[in-house]
């Protein structure tokens, strides 16, 4: 039996690192409140996760003052269509003092990885990163290296530009933890910006919390009671993508070409205790469930022809699918 009470006091003494995390952004990111809530909820996860927004939207600021504040090494990878492989995971170079072959870690080995504008790189590079993301570790010639914890990877898509680009495959779109769209900020958000950038305001930031603090925190979350209505929960909302006929939504049948992973379904329950663990508790609730939906599913349901022909998103989909399946 879990003990809940001790489960929530127990949540309530390691929180204050998260609020420092929190006040750390806050410094610096202007609104963006789902984009910080979303990096704390793949960093929780220990997954990773893909941006989708026009430029100039504080996406690399983010990961980057993220990683300032756990004071672990952060790293930034251009891509571009000439990118090779070894550009990211590394290579081996030879060494004419030592007259041997040496390794020559790429950038892959940091603790945060910004991938920006992945999908201008060609899928030999793409499926590079994503191994070394799925895996945890990096083959370099015979040398098999482990990537240290914390690690997170967050890429960036533009949704505007698609000339010139390698649309990553569904099956690997599938390996994120998260795919967040994030739009523009309102006005009094973009005044607040102007501000800051005009005046020199950006404010530097000192580490609040260690590696291995992090890494405990991510222990913790795996503690999080779940409880089998809500995990019966979860298997319905993705059977529903999958067998919409079942759950009275018959009109999805002809809009889904494919239903969400078993995936899915483990995203959604890691990704609902860390919600849960960012509200302080230590219990899974439906609403926890509902708030990470999209941004778990968006990447996994495959869409008809006749749903791109009448402008249906996979939001408007998923947004059907949690107002039909029974809250418990």
């Amino acid at each position: 039996m879990v003990n809940i009470r001790e489960l929530n006091e127990t949540i309530a003494a390691n929180s204050h690192y998260i609020n420092l995390i929190r006040e750390g952004m806050n410094q610096r990111i202007i609104g963006q409140k789902h984009l910080v809530d979303s990096l704390l909820t793949a960093l929780l996860c220990n997954g990773h996760i893909l941006l989708e927004g026009v430029p100039g939207l504080a996406k690399t600021l983010a990961i980057k003052t993220l990683s300032e504040l756990i004071d672990a090494p952060y790293n930034r990878i251009q891509f571009t269509p000439d990118l090779l492989p070894a550009d990211v995971i590394g290579t081996m170079i030879y060494s004419v003092k030592k007259e041997e072959f040496e390794v020559k870690k790429g950038p892959i080995f940091a603790n945060f990885v910004l991938a920006d504008e992945i999908n201008r790189a060609p899928a030999k590079v793409q499926s590079a990163l994503l191994e070394a993301m799925q895996e945890r570790q990096v083959t370099i010639g015979d040398n098999t290296f482990n990537l240290d914890r914390p690690f997170l990877v967050m890429a960036t898509q533009n949704p505007i530009e698609q000339e010139g680009t390698y649309p990553l495959p569904e099956a690997q779109t599938d390996r994120f933890l998260l795919k967040v769209v994030i739009g523009y900020p309102d006005k009094q958000e973009e005044k607040a910006i102007i501000r800051q950038n005009i005046h020199g305001d950006l404010q530097p930031v000192r580490p609040v919390v260690r590696k291995g603090e992090i890494v405990e925190l991510q222990k913790l979350v795996e503690t999080i009671y779940i409880d089998e209505k809500i995990e019966n929960y979860i298997v319905d909302i993705v059977f529903a993508s999958r067998e919409p006929e079942r759950y009275g939504l018959k009109d999805l049948k002809n809009l889904i070409s494919y239903g969400a992973s078993p995936r899915a379904s483990i995203s959604l329950a890691k990704a609902s205790r860390a919600y849960a663990f960012l509200r302080g508790r230590g219990y899974v609730i439906p609403e926890d469930v509902r708030a990470v939906c999209h941004d778990v599913m968006r990447h996994r349901i495959g869409l008809t022809y006749e749903a791109e022909a009448n402008n249906i998103t996979t939001d408007e989909v998923i947004t059907d699918i949690i107002d039909k399946v029974e809250v418990p």
